[in-house]
């Protein structure tokens, strides 16, 4: 009787465990390919535009504007005027210059791929696994991935990246109020020559400088 029971518990859990073993696979999966796309992209330059909803769908905001990206770790995304901002970074800090404000407030780069996508996309993205839940579907020409990250201090609750013959082409994130930024990329280079030297920020005569 002992024995019976013990080979049909044995025999439950093995069947439980069956399906978590699955998400497993599937998530190493997800990954190596997500990993293999953007890994891709040593550098990328590109346009892009940019909407922000609300939680209940309202319209907050769109801009343009520009990027470039180096790995690792190394990008520069300017939106155009009339919300113009520049966000750089050389890998070791970050410059964010608002020059309606003239201001500049530059901070240590935080290499968590979570808290920042322009991180995940210059980054060192071998450790995809660790920092997110994956999720991958794909169709003839299109895969998209939904990324959940593992760190609850992460600036978005949930990220979908979309790929198009290879080729990045959208991305989409919710964060922690409720807000859905769309990012759709447009004349997407991957692997031009870039120079390191527009990955720094030299600081206007005149602008106020907060280091965090």
């Amino acid at each position: 009787m002992i024995s019976t029971l013990l080979r049909s518990t044995i025999t439950a859990v093995c069947l439980a465990a069956l399906p978590l073993a699955a998400l497993a696979d599937d998530q190493a999966e997800a990954a190596e390919r997500l990993n293999e796309l953007l890994s891709r992209a040593q550098t990328m330059t590109g346009g892009f535009s940019q909407m922000t909803l609300s939680s209940n769908g309202a319209n907050l905001q769109e801009t343009t504007g520009t990027l470039a990206l180096k790995r690792p770790g190394m990008f520069r995304w300017h939106t155009d005027p009339p919300l113009e901002q520049l966000l750089v970074s050389d890998g070791e800090r970050i410059w964010l210059y608002d020059p309606d404000l003239q201001q500049v407030t530059i901070q240590t780069v935080d290499k968590r791929l979570s808290h920042t996508p322009a991180l995940l996309l210059s980054g060192d993205v071998s450790q995809l696994q660790e920092s997110f839940d994956i999720d991958w579907s794909k169709g003839s020409s299109v895969q998209d991935f939904t990324l959940t990250p593992k760190d609850a201090d992460s600036m978005f609750d949930s990220l979908r990246v979309s790929f198009s013959d290879g080729v990045i082409n959208d991305m989409q994130m919710s964060d922690p109020v409720g807000q859905r930024t769309n990012i759709l990329f447009r004349n997407v280079e991957l692997n031009a020559p870039l120079d390191d030297a527009q990955f720094t920020f030299e600081v206007p005569d005149g602008v106020d400088v907060i280091s965090e």
